[in-house]
């Protein structure tokens, strides 16, 4: 009988033995003090706004730093096209025996575009026949130039008073004015009186866009 129930009495000591283990080990796992803990939420939505590029993220509204926006309101949807534009001739800037006028182009579109390089001019009788020859383009360095909505680039078109000069002269009806990189005209009344349109001195000269209105 003594034989009988000591190994009983050793089983039911060491299945309380692993009972008591197994406690210890869950408690110890609920304090924190061992086992690897779940990944925090400010860990989740790191990984998910790194996967995140920033144009979706845009698109969806999330809020972003200052450096963003800047970069957001600097993207563009390419170069304008002369159907967005409009053309206008600012007010006569005389110098010393030289006749200057700023040519203005305005982005009348619903989104930003950019302008570079020299807008084409010419000037035309009523009939829309030329008067003289191309400008020739200043020396310069054209920049690239972003147009939001509503916002102008000026080039400066320049020529040599008639009077002083003594070319040959013709009173245009418009001036042609053509955005950079465009084959399409847009048409501006003419009412600056007579412009060079042949001899030695009847070169008409434009500049390269710059941001603004004009000087």
């Amino acid at each position: 009988m003594a034989n009988t129930s000591q190994p009983v009495r050793r089983t039911a000591l060491l299945a309380g033995g692993l009972a008591v283990l197994g406690l210890l080990s869950a408690c110890g796992s609920e304090n924190g003090t061992s086992g690897t803990p779940p990944p925090s939420h400010s860990a989740r939505a790191s990984d998910a706004g790194t996967a995140t590029d920033p144009g979706t993220a845009a698109a969806a509204g999330t809020p972003s730093d200052t450096a963003g926006s800047a970069s957001a309101s600097a993207r563009t949807d390419g170069r304008c096209h002369t159907s967005e534009m409009r053309a206008a001739v600012g007010r006569l800037d005389p110098g010393a025996g030289q006749r200057n006028f700023p040519l203005v182009l305005t982005n009348t579109s619903k989104r930003t575009c950019t302008v570079y390089g020299y807008p084409g001019a010419a000037f035309v009788d009523a009939s829309g026949k030329q008067l003289g020859p191309d400008p020739e383009r200043a020396p310069g360095s054209p920049e690239a130039l972003t147009l939001t909505p509503g916002a102008s680039a000026w080039a400066g078109l320049s020529f040599s008073s008639p009077e002083i000069s003594g070319a040959r002269t013709a009173t245009p009806a418009a001036l042609l004015v053509t955005p950079p990189d465009e084959q399409a005209s847009l048409k501006v009344e003419w009412t600056a009186g007579a412009v060079p349109v042949g001899g030695n001195a009847s070169s008409v000269s434009v500049t390269a866009l710059e941001a603004g209105s004009g000087p």
